[in-house]
């Protein structure tokens, strides 16, 4: 079975930046193309961005121009570079397969942009 585990969330001020990490057990990265999704409070879990496995990158309009998501097969890892961050980005952020996020769930890294 699947494990991800999501790092890099954290307390941030509007504008800042942060980047965050999501870690796979096995070569999950080189099987699924991948999204990064976000849960606010009261609100339904939401794609923010995709990567598909031939590199090709999709991303929300309320982040395009702002976030980057990317993978190294190597580590195991897919990464979401957020910049200029607002405080609607403030919400729960999750790794998982797309178009279906079919794979069991991580435990996110909560993403708080206040000042």
């Amino acid at each position: 079975q699947v494990q991800f585990v999501e790092s890099g969330g954290g307390l941030v001020q509007p504008g800042g930046s942060l980047r965050l990490s999501c870690e796979a057990s096995g070569s999950i990265f080189s099987i699924y193309n991948m999204g990064w999704y976000r849960q606010a409070p009261g609100k339904q879990r939401e794609l923010v961005a995709r990567l598909t496995l031939g590199g090709s990158t999709m991303y929300a309009d309320s982040v395009k121009g702002r976030f980057t998501i990317s993978r190294d097969n190597a580590k195991n890892a897919m990464y979401l570079q957020m910049n200029s961050l607002k405080p609607e980005d403030t919400a729960a952020y999750y790794c998982n397969a797309h178009p279906v996020p079919s794979l069991r769930w991580g435990p996110g890294t909560q993403v708080t942009v206040s000042s």
